[in-house]
């Protein structure tokens, strides 16, 4: 009797579980049995390992093959576990030394002809070998950059399983043909799903996209838009502009992310992993540390907006936003449903999705953008009669957008239509992007400073009992906020966020403490009523 054990990772979510994948071979007919709760994907595996240890020059044993992948009541899906199974079998069948494959974890997929081909969620598993206490991981060579992101794991990437198999037992490593010259590497296309790049609005490129063709300072005139994504972007507040078709509502969302600040090695870790599960990870950039942007279609559903799928979940739209934007055009397009699926998020920085496979935890903590018409025909305003909608149609478009969910938005702002003196005069160019993302970064390092300590890094994420206790206003400033409560404009939820925008244009501006002027601003891009208070930063400073 053969036995041999190696371990591999299974992935629920962004969260991995190591599987130890474990090989016994018998006397009896030749069989292949798989246990351990494995998917379609990975039964097939049977298949797919056989050939590809034939095609390395191995043999087969020909004895009754039981393969279990432990623990067993952790369901199993996808085909990363191929080169722990083929190497377990080798092991079992004393071509490798079972001893050397105890302590090593293996992921990824075999060819037919022995490639070892890339799979999606490299990076969440690596780290959920590493935090299990393993030290080395085999992994296909072009997934090794994302496997090297993890600290104090030693990584060995290999092309085919006849390299694997000559590095553990000490033999020549042979050189393998490298692909024709001018065409794409195939072991590329497991690091990528079909029908997700970059069209999709759906994509990790981020801030990068938008650094050199899409600057600020081409929106022409909008001084409180431009004044509520720099805000927005300071402190991560989440914004909704409301204005007619051609206004710049897209243009503003759009030049967000190249705002906010470049991520740390901990964030940018967090959404390398989330994009990595979803397939959704450039090839040749392992690490995501832009803030992503996503973008999807008023026609998506809530499982492609929060996350879903059959089997286990799969990281929705809220998730690839995270620590970037979720920009929402023709918010009252979307399905009510699917819109007030976003309370929850909004509020944890999390989703949890619960199915019958099991339950899946994704991280959610996105800067949301809403953008809307005024009504269904885009025309309506209180300066002009351009609009033909009838009031119960403009009532039942705003009405889309409900209370519950608007409340969570701390910033509102009126896009007005540009005017023809403001396209054709000279010199009317806003703020250059490099210019607003500098105050965007200095604001943030002040509130790292003040939340030092404390499991907070922006002001959003400070909850209302620390705002009122530990963090309040200058004494005064707070009374006109505190008298809109009792008026009804504002709710408990409502006064602290102004409390937080209070604190994040004190930022912006150099102040120690909100002052009536900072908690005015806020007010005012939070209701939309006239404070008499400048609208630009650069005035308040």
């Amino acid at each position: 009797m053969g036995f041999a054990r190696t371990c591999s990772v299974a992935l629920v979510g962004v969260e991995g579980v190591v599987v130890e994948v474990q090989a016994d071979l018998e006397p009896g007919v030749a069989a292949f049995t798989l246990v351990g709760l494995p998917d379609k994907s990975l039964t097939e595996s049977r298949d797919r390992v056989r050939a590809a240890v034939v095609n390395s020059g191995g043999e087969w044993p020909q004895k009754k093959l039981t393969v279990g992948l432990s623990p067993a009541s952790v369901p199993k899906a996808g085909s990363g576990f191929d080169l722990a199974v083929a190497c377990a079998v080798l092991g079992a069948a004393e071509r490798i030394d079972p001893r050397v494959l105890a302590d090593i974890v293996m992921i990824g997929e075999l060819g037919l002809d022995g490639r070892v081909r890339p799979v999606r969620g490299i990076l969440p598993a690596v780290l959920a070998a590493a935090d299990a206490g393993y030290e080395q991981v085999v992994v296909p060579e072009c997934a090794a950059a994302e496997a090297s992101l993890v600290p104090g794991v030693s990584v060995l990437g290999v092309r085919s399983l006849r390299q694997l198999i000559a590095v553990l037992t000490d033999e020549p490593v042979p050189e393998e043909q490298p692909d024709e010259q001018g065409r794409p590497d195939p072991l590329l296309a497991g690091l990528r799903v079909p029908g997700t790049g970059a069209a999709t609005g759906m994509h990790s490129l981020g801030a990068a996209q938008h650094d050199h063709d899409h600057d600020l300072a081409d929106v022409v005139g909008q001084t409180s838009a431009r004044t509520a994504v720099e805000v927005a972007a300071a402190g991560g507040h989440h914004l909704f502009l409301e204005g007619p078709p051609g206004a710049g509502k897209t243009m503003l969302a759009e030049r967000l992310p190249a705002v906010l600040p470049r991520l740390i090695r901990e964030e940018s870790l967090e959404v390398t992993a989330v994009h990595s599960v979803a397939g959704l990870l450039p090839p040749g950039k392992p690490l995501i540390d832009v803030a992503p942007y996503c973008a999807p279609h008023h026609s998506a559903t809530m499982q492609s907006l929060v996350g879903g799928g059959p089997g286990i979940a799969r990281p929705g739209a809220v998730s690839l936003a995270h620590r970037g934007v979720l920009f929402l055009d023709e918010a009252p397009e979307f399905h009510s449903q699917t819109l007030d699926a976003l309370r929850q998020p909004l509020e944890s920085g999390h989703v949890v999705i619960a199915r019958s496979a099991g339950v899946v935890r994704f991280p959610a903590r996105f800067l949301m953008v809403l953008a809307a018409n005024p009504c269904p025909c885009g025309r309506f305003s209180q300066r002009d009669t351009l609009c033909e909608c009838p009031p119960s149609a403009i009532r039942r478009y705003q009405s889309r957008l409900s209370g519950p969910l608007l409340d969570r938005v701390d910033l509102r702002v009126e896009v007005d239509p540009v005017s023809r003196a403001q396209l054709t005069v000279p010199g009317a160019r806003g703020e250059s992007t490099a210019t607003v993302a500098a105050r965007v970064r200095q604001a943030r390092e002040r509130a790292a400073a003040r939340l030092a300590g404390t499991p907070w890094r922006t002001n959003s994420e400070v909850p209302g009992r620390e705002l009122r206790g530990r963090y309040q206003a200058v004494t005064g400033a707070m009374d006109e906020a505190e008298r809109n409560l009792e008026r009804g404009v504002l709710t408990a939820r409502g006064i602290d966020r102004v409390l937080r925008v209070a604190w994040t244009v004190a930022d912006l501006v150099g102040h120690e403490r909100p002052d009536a002027t900072d908690v005015a601003l806020a007010l005012q891009l939070r209701t939309g009523v006239p404070r008499g208070v400048p609208m630009a930063i650069g005035a308040l400073t």
